[in-house]
């Protein structure tokens, strides 16, 4: 069987080296870019059905894990919270909050920006500061990782 090359493949393979001929469009018929188009308008429309972010109505800050203050989310206003390295400075806006400085290091909480779904979190490690906004989502935040 030294360089002999079956009929049928040796067939497909000519087909597919055609001039201008791409192989793919001999292995997907139309039945399958049919299948395909359905399951990307499927994905389409069931993503802002299936969203769970929801609407935040309150921002709530914790320290070491222990509830410091539940903030709405309707009334402009900063709170300061004293962490375990200085003090982190919570901005209020109607509808969102953000971490507006923290005595972090690297500033990750801070670059989070403008946190506006209800489940969001800002995490500021170093200085054990947590914002989460809550809200209308009805899942009072019991998967937060299935939402990301």
């Amino acid at each position: 069987m030294t360089g002999r090359v079956p009929e049928g493949l040796r067939e497909l393979l000519a087909q597919a080296a055609g001039e201008g001929h791409a192989p793919w469009r001999t292995l997907l018929k139309a039945g399958d870019w049919a299948l395909l188009l359905m399951a990307a308008l499927l994905v389409a429309a069931s993503y802002p059905l299936l969203w769970r972010g929801g609407v935040a109505d309150r921002a709530i800050v914790k320290r070491d894990g222990q509830l410091v203050t539940e903030l709405a989310l309707n009334t402009p206003r900063k709170y300061e919270v004293v962490g375990a390295i200085g003090t982190t400075v919570i901005e209020v806006q109607p509808g969102r909050a953000r971490v507006l400085s923290d005595p972090g290091p690297r500033q990750y909480c801070v670059q989070q920006g403008w946190l506006t779904r209800a489940n969001a979190v800002a995490i500021c490690a170093p200085n054990h500061v947590t914002l989460q906004l809550s809200g209308r989502s009805g899942q009072n935040g019991a998967y937060d990782t299935l939402n990301y």
